[in-house]
């Protein structure tokens, strides 16, 4: 009878299939990980622009931004025609105007717009917060006629509000936040919990209005299967 030389992979074979196989799996897992912190910082970063150029903006004009009364004078483009949404749009004298009260909004929330993005009288000053930055050039976007919120690095919208949770003051707000994301910029921004300090946060679907006690009383922690509307005090 002829022998038959049955063929296999040898123990050094296989060796070197696992550690290539390995190598594939950490570089992905580092690559999630590099995308992660990428936003992570992308969301401090912009936070913290918010901030500079809200005081920028006092600074240079003794009054904040979305609340201006004098913003419709102060740039010119508020008289001028501009090309938005496909059709010309004038923004009327005054109508670019804030209260001029010092507060952003008073009883506004943070998401509140019109309906068509434009600078328009009837606009809440969360709106037109965005629309005096841009003409003030502290912020990317065209003429400051329109008062669409910039989205943020997880498809969230951000805005701002005067009085939000337990935060006194203005405060920034990323919406739609992960649940772990929110977690780790609490752990290396505030004091790790959801319901106190300068960083605060209730779930996507709740409120951010100012409250006598947090709707989240009692959480801890994040959890990771929810997402966040996260207010930042500036």
């Amino acid at each position: 009878m002829m022998n038959v030389k049955q063929k296999g992979f040898t123990l050094v074979e296989i060796a070197i299939v696992l550690v290539i196989v390995g190598l594939l799996i950490g570089g992905v897992l580092k690559g999630q990980e590099m995308i992660t912190n990428a936003k992570l910082k992308r969301i401090e970063s912009d936070n913290a622009g918010l901030a500079a150029a809200t005081f920028s903006y006092q600074d240079r004009y003794l009054q904040l931004p979305g609340d201006d009364s004098a913003a419709t004078g102060r740039f010119d483009f508020y008289t001028t025609t501009v090309a938005l949404g496909g059709a010309g749009f004038t923004v009327l004298a005054g109508e670019a105007d804030g209260g001029g009260d010092g507060v952003i909004g008073v009883g506004t929330d943070w998401d509140s717009t019109d309906a068509n993005d434009t600078m328009v009288a009837a606009s809440a000053e969360t709106s037109k917060y965005f629309g005096h930055l841009r003409a003030a050039g502290l912020i990317p976007g065209g003429a400051g006629t329109g008062t669409a919120r910039p989205s943020n690095a997880y498809g969230g919208l951000i805005g701002i509000q005067n009085g939000s949770l337990l935060i006194a003051g203005h405060s920034t707000i990323f919406g739609q936040l992960e649940g772990a994301v929110a977690r780790i910029l609490e752990a290396r921004l505030d004091d790790g919990s959801p319901i106190s300090g300068r960083m605060q946060s209730n779930l996507a679907a709740g409120s951010m209005d100012f409250v006598a006690a947090h709707p989240l009383a009692g959480t801890t922690v994040y959890s990771e299967a929810q997402r966040y509307n996260v207010a930042f005090r500036l």
